[in-house]
């Protein structure tokens, strides 16, 4: 307990010392509801929204998506690559620490970097245009943690076939950014063509976005099945293929 305690402490604060994975987690999804909340305002529109939420309320959860997307997708593959790379993964493997104990460590890591970026978004959302929700936030935060994890499954096996650190990037964001403008996590789902929307039903950060808002705007876990159960199937697969294939050196 103590080993995996300092693996966490040590990952989390050469996490913060990334200046594009500060950034990215903890601030650019807060900018991007500063901006269009300006913009938009936060006043209701259930003409728009179907219930009386504003612009800000629905952009809160589905910029939840970005955050766990850009650490799923780009942190954890280049991170992993890198450590890989430069002979870290070897060295863990070699001490008598369990190698488990390493990828523990930095899950949890990664989950509570993601929570403190939705905690961040959320206290802007509330501080600056009086931001409402109809759930608990036990539910929320069950929820982000199953989002959260299910991505981070897709992550590692990023990482897995990734042979270096540039490519993971490379890769990482082909995939990341397109899915955040098709899913409705960057943009309403409402704005796309019909085309598109139907595209956004193969995109697995399209049931994030449709999980934390359904939760968000009121709706209970039994009219969210689908979403919640694809994301738990993306989890098991993931852990599963990650599992198989992960590489230490």
């Amino acid at each position: 307990m103590r080993g995996l305690l300092k693996l966490f402490v040590m990952q989390f604060k050469l996490f913060l010392r990334e200046p594009i994975a500060f950034f990215f987690t903890l601030a650019y999804p807060s900018l991007l509801l500063l901006l269009f909340g300006f913009i938009y305002g936060n006043d209701p529109m259930p003409e728009y929204w179907g219930r009386d939420f504003g612009t800000v309320d629905a952009s809160v959860p589905a910029y939840a998506g970005i955050i766990i997307g850009t650490v799923a997708l780009m942190s954890i593959p280049i991170d992993t690559a890198t450590n890989r790379e430069n002979g870290v993964l070897r060295r863990y493997r070699a001490t008598p620490l369990n190698p488990v104990v390493f990828l523990i460590a930095s899950v949890v890591m990664y989950l509570v970097v993601s929570l403190l970026g939705m905690a961040i978004l959320a206290a802007v959302g509330k501080l600056v245009f009086g931001l409402r929700m109809n759930c608990s936030w036990f539910s929320v935060i069950a929820a982000f943690t199953l989002c959260s994890l299910a991505f981070f499954a897709l992550g590692y096996v990023l990482a897995s076939f990734a042979p270096t650190a540039r490519i993971a990037q490379v890769v990482g964001m082909v995939i990341f950014f397109p899915m955040m403008f098709l899913s409705g996590a960057g943009l309403p789902i409402q704005m796309l063509p019909d085309s598109m929307r139907r595209v956004s039903d193969f995109l697995p950060l399209t049931y994030v976005v449709r999980l934390l808002q359904g939760l968000w705007f009121g709706d209970a876990w039994s009219t969210l099945w689908q979403p919640a159960v694809i994301l738990a199937g993306i989890l098991a697969l993931g852990t599963l293929v990650s599992v198989k294939v992960f590489r230490w050196e």
